[in-house]
């Protein structure tokens, strides 16, 4: 079924569209591609069946957005999306690399509007990325594994993180969370042979634990 991939497209032109800050067809987007993501029947087949009537009957799908549904089923891609990815690259870029640092589109509006962010300075580094990168989803992707990775050693990071790691992308591994058991704040270990808990005392001694497995605590190791 390709309503997965048309969902995702509309809500992508939806996205580029809130970034351009144009108004009213951003939502008329989104709406079309829950609608789709929504449908039990595979539009594709309705298309067989009906045409672009057959899409216009489609809750929040309309006219224009039908015909760009057709040329997607036809061709593969829609003109309007590349068009659009191609004009908003670089204003992507920076907005996903904010969005994977908890600022939303309209925080980071507000505070380039207030000068709280110097939005030219990231300009230059998103179009570097974006050439490194080839495409507009290797780059999106990039920043979100070094987003991952830094997160999980609580690191800053910035555009040009991505620059330092790229040859590293592959094997940039989120810090894995560890989390192992306590009772009553002395550590446990698990014996494989005797399948059994014990709890180490503060003398070091591995003594048996008779209790339930709900009273072992986890804790996360930093």
């Amino acid at each position: 079924m390709e309503n997965k991939d048309i969902a995702q497209i509309l809500y992508d032109i939806g996205k580029m569209l809130e970034i351009n800050s144009i108004a009213f067809k951003p939502r008329a987007y989104k709406k079309a591609a829950q609608s789709i993501e929504n449908l039990k029947e595979d539009i594709a087949q309705i298309y067989k069946e009906k045409g672009i009537k057959g899409l216009e009957l489609i809750p929040a799908v309309g006219k224009s957005i039908a015909e760009k549904i057709e040329e997607y089923l036809k061709k593969g891609k829609i003109k309007y999306y590349e068009e659009l990815k191609s004009k908003t690259a670089i204003r992507t870029v920076i907005t996903h690399y904010f969005e994977t640092k908890g600022v939303s589109l309209n925080e980071l509006k507000q505070n380039t509007r207030k000068q709280k962010i110097i939005y030219s300075r990231f300009t230059k580094p998103a179009k570097q990325l974006l050439e490194l990168a080839g495409s507009l989803e290797r780059a999106r992707e990039a920043i979100d594994k070094v987003a991952s990775w830094a997160k999980s050693r609580k690191l800053d990071y910035a555009i040009e993180t991505v620059f330092k790691k790229w040859l590293e992308l592959d094997n940039l591994k989120p810090k894995e969370i560890v989390k192992k058991p306590y009772f009553r704040g002395n550590p446990m270990v698990w014996s494989e042979t005797r399948k059994k808990w014990y709890v180490i005392s503060e003398s070091s001694e591995w003594l048996e634990f008779a209790g339930k497995e709900a009273e072992i605590e986890w804790r996360t190791i930093k």
